[in-house]
């Protein structure tokens, strides 16, 4: 910890006392939560940022978009856009933030949407002409106005929620007390060869309720990167003299995974709008090697200055063990739930 941040303590301390307050208000019905007549999944975390939200949202579309028709809800972080807004054909990722277009691009049967309000977001879903049959809740831990049905936690393997502390001085929005608000908890980021032991250390220091369901996962990586016009093996391109272009929370991962000794790692900060300056500078940075940037950050780029060297590595989480045990707690929840309560 910084010495900054060990002198904004008292700042954390009242920031403790305020969400505290907030939290208390709405677990006794003070302040009121909405719950809504169909399955309503939340996905986030007690920290800002990092955690691996986006690829463990893609998971569980892949797993339910089969069998009903799935809508993700975001806030839009960044965006430019205002109010709720419905993914169209005509939609970027500057009218609808980066993720959620990621989401649109990448999943053809779902609906996605954003609004900061989540109460009203949802409603508008409904009163679509084809509504959704569940809602995925994209980084709505804190978002207590509406209540739903499922709640997954996420805390990343080298930033556990348990060792840190409320923002200013520590990364987190609320107390760990938090917690207690999940069903599900999943370590993310793990190694993937995380010891049996080492999980059972976790699982103790995390101390769970009997009735939280505690889960690990892996990011893994794709065996190819992608640009609008190709396809390049990462093997292949690891031995090639690059660019690694990166505007995410936590980059290190990625830049860990492809950098070679001459490699050069631009990093700009999360969800950051790339001006035609800073294009340029890329591009003169560049000249004729290829650039390699995450998924998330490739939909703010296509189109740009940098498409012609421009490619990207897609992510997926994976779980270490049980995924069918996790699979299944979602499936039961979904096919059960006729009501949030």
């Amino acid at each position: 910890m910084n010495l900054l941040r060990k002198i904004l303590f008292p700042f954390a301390v009242l920031y403790g006392f305020i969400t505290g307050i907030r939290n208390f208000l709405f677990d006794k019905g003070i302040l009121k939560s909405y719950s809504f007549d169909l399955p309503v999944i939340a996905v986030g975390n007690l920290s800002v940022g990092g955690t691996g939200k986006t690829p463990q949202i893609e998971y569980l579309i892949r797993l339910l978009s089969d069998k009903y028709k799935v809508a993700t809800l975001s806030r839009g972080y960044k965006r430019q856009s205002e109010g709720f807004v419905l993914a169209n054909d005509s939609s970027d990722a500057l009218q609808l933030g980066d993720e959620p277009f990621q989401f649109y691009q990448k999943f053809a049967t779902i609906q996605v949407a954003v609004d900061a309000n989540r109460k009203n977001g949802i409603e508008q879903l409904l009163s679509h002409s084809n509504p959704p049959e569940v809602i995925l809740l994209d980084d709505a831990f804190q978002h207590r106005k509406v209540k739903a049905g499922f709640y997954i936690m996420l805390t990343s393997f080298g930033d556990l929620y348990c060792d840190d502390f409320i923002l200013p001085t520590g990364d987190l929005r609320e107390s760990r007390s938090g917690v207690q608000r999940a069903n599900i908890v999943i370590v993310t980021k793990c190694p993937s060869d995380l010891s049996l032991n080492t999980q059972n250390a976790i699982k103790k220091q995390l101390n769970l309720s009997f009735n939280q369901s505690l889960f690990f996962t892996f990011i893994e990586y794709d065996e190819v990167v992608y640009s609008e016009k190709e396809t390049l093996k990462v093997a292949e391109i690891k031995s090639v003299e690059k660019i690694l272009l990166a505007g995410i929370a936590k980059p290190e991962s990625f830049f860990a995974y492809l950098k070679q000794e001459n490699d050069e790692c631009l990093t700009f900060p999360d969800h950051h709008h790339f001006s035609e300056s800073e294009l340029l500078e890329i591009k003169k940075k560049a000249k004729d090697k290829i650039i390699v940037t995450t998924e998330k950050d490739y939909v703010r780029l296509k189109g740009s200055v940098l498409s012609e060297q421009l490619y990207f590595l897609p992510i997926k989480s994976s779980f270490l063990s049980d995924a069918d045990n996790f699979d299944k707690n979602i499936l039961n929840y979904v096919g059960q739930s006729t009501r949030n309560s």
